[in-house]
């Protein structure tokens, strides 16, 4: 975990504050659409008011790749600055951690992947502040950038990469669109379920993903349908910050590693394509992890006489049903060309099995599995079925 959590309503306003505790000179990395929204603005006037000069990064605006670490660890390097703030989704954190890393180890952020490089050297000072209720990676030991030479999304674990404060105020997240929203709650979903059901869970991690588990799904259709609604949007901040400290703790598993090879090759957002492989991930390790998927479906379930095993069939059922309310599209609805998506089934197959993640799976998939998972999410449909064969 970070070495300062702060969270709440108006807690954004304390940035400069913990900045002058830290440094002299910010590199704010964020992205126009913070800037338009005012919020880079706010970021500055904070600062100003505990005299800290910034230097600002706004050119993010996909997914976080190699290339937005170079450029950002360039003007850090070039202006004189001694602290990093991150402001935004996930991208600009996971840039920002590994600029932070980069400027005191040195080297190519691919280096750090799979331990080959360890960060012997204190990273530079990191302010992470989300504006999306989802990746939880304001609070996480992992960044995800991809190598844009060989299209693969790079999953990176280290305890370096861990910011020093997070600041996770709900307010920034109102400004969230409906399909952010749906796509970022259904990723912090996904951290809790995987972060619960992974072999490498304990429990601490429990405590925290069963937590985020109930508040997401109790909140995330209010957050979606009404925007404006403070409460739900301050839980669903809560439950992904929880989810984050969960599987940064205790690892994610299959949703994620089929997930990256989807981004990197389809610049399919990290949230939409968790979402899009969860409830068919779910039904394929279902079978492994009948006890913990009853717990999930508990939440789902006011019924106290059900079984284990239908507790485990409902919290299937209903993360399909949640998708479909949520409105997340399959791969072939997403736009991605099935001939192309055939083509490189083989290399996405390959390079989920090499992430590592689904070893830490309920069920353990064969490549060949992950082949067929990935047919079947092409056209996956989220609509269940009841006994007479009715949709609903």
């Amino acid at each position: 975990m970070p070495e300062i959590i702060l969270y709440g309503r108006g807690s954004f306003e304390v940035v400069g504050k913990e900045a002058a505790a830290l440094g002299k000179k910010a590199l704010i990395i964020s992205d126009r659409i913070m800037n338009d929204l005012g919020y880079v603005r706010q970021c500055k006037q904070y600062l100003e008011e505990n005299d800290i000069n910034y230097a600002v990064y706004l050119d993010i605006n996909s997914e976080p790749t190699d290339f937005y670490v170079d450029e950002s660890l360039q003007m850090y390097l070039q202006t004189g600055c001694d602290l990093i703030i991150s402001l935004g989704g996930g991208s600009c954190i996971d840039v920002a951690k590994a600029v932070a890393v980069i400027v005191t180890n040195g080297g190519y952020i691919g280096d750090y992947m799979g331990g080959n490089k360890l960060a012997s050297s204190k990273p530079v000072p990191h302010i992470s502040i989300p504006t999306t209720a989802g990746t939880g990676s304001e609070v996480s030991d992992v960044t995800v950038i991809t190598n844009t030479k060989n299209d693969v999304k790079m999953m990176i674990k280290q305890p370096a990469f861990i910011p020093t404060v997070a600041i996770v105020d709900p307010i920034l997240t109102v400004s969230s669109p409906k399909a952010v929203t749906a796509a970022t709650g259904v990723d912090a979903l996904s951290h809790a379920i995987e972060a619960y059901l992974s072999k490498k869970a304990h429990p601490m991690t429990d405590v925290l993903a069963l937590s985020a588990m109930e508040l997401i799904v109790k909140n995330i259709r209010n957050a979606y349908n009404h925007g404006e609604d403070l409460d739900a949007r301050e839980a669903m901040a809560l439950g992904a910050m929880q989810a984050g400290i969960a599987f940064s703790n205790a690892s994610v598993c299959l949703v994620h590693g089929m997930s990256r090879p989807i981004g990197a090759l389809f610049h399919v957002p990290h949230g939409v394509s968790n979402a899009m492989l969860l409830p068919a991930v779910l039904e394929f390790s279902q079978e492994e992890c009948v006890e913990r998927l009853a717990k999930l479906g508990e939440i789902f379930s006011s019924e106290p006489s059900l079984s284990n095993t239908e507790l485990a069939l409902l919290a299937v059922k209903e993360v399909k049903k949640l998708c479909l309310d949520l409105e997340i599209p399959n791969l072939h609805i997403w736009g991605i060309d099935e001939e192309i998506f055939n083509q490189v089934i083989d290399k996405m197959a390959s390079d989920a099995l090499a992430s590592g993640s689904p070893d830490n799976n309920p069920k353990v998939p064969t490549k060949e599995e992950i082949i067929e998972l990935y047919k079947i999410c092409y056209n996956y449909s989220n609509e269940t079925s009841n006994r007479k064969g009715e949709t609903v």
